[in-house]
């Protein structure tokens, strides 16, 4: 078997074979980001597969070892998934999933997927980049474009907020 380095010299130098093999095995990370993020399975698989696009065209970007592939992909996807947010087809779309309140969720949803959908994107993806995915702080400081402290500082503050907004029930 070839080595990685070798591999992700040949797809920088434009290689779609080598940079579909350095790819492949992010794929099942990146659209578990982009589930998480999006709430919407159709909206993540679009989502990972613009992303994935947009990677093969700034491949030739890509500085460092092949250690440096998974956070400057997930990092691409997470922008993805922002973008997605903000287009007003996502608005409108998601207008049209409103449930009334008197509808249930199905019981599959835990009080903390719940809560963890009540954070907003840019403080649900430290968390999930962290603990879901099992990023180390120094690939998720990668990946968010900050530095370690201020990246364990996001992973803190959400997981607080995260902490706060579930309630223990008492049962009796």
């Amino acid at each position: 078997m070839e080595q990685r380095p070798q591999v992700l010299a040949r797809a920088v130098e434009g290689d779609a074979d080598s940079f579909s093999s350095l790819l492949e095995p992010l794929l099942d990370q990146a659209y578990r980001l982009a589930a998480v993020m999006l709430n919407d399975r159709s909206s993540a698989e679009d989502a990972v597969q613009e992303a994935a696009i947009k990677a093969w065209r700034k491949v030739r970007q890509l500085r460092g070892d092949s250690g440096s592939l998974r956070p400057w992909f997930l990092s691409i996807v997470a922008n993805e998934c922002r973008m997605a947010r903000r287009t007003r087809w996502w608005s409108v779309i998601k207008l049209a999933d409103v449930k009334s309140p008197a509808a249930e969720e199905p019981e599959s949803h835990s009080d903390l997927h719940r809560a963890l959908l009540r954070l907003t994107p840019d403080e649900r993806l430290p968390l999930v980049l962290h603990f879901y995915l099992d990023l180390p702080l120094e690939e998720l400081a990668r990946t968010l474009g900050v530095s370690q402290s201020a990246a364990k500082s996001r992973v803190y503050r959400a997981a607080r907020r995260l902490r706060d907004d579930l309630t223990i029930e008492e049962v009796f």
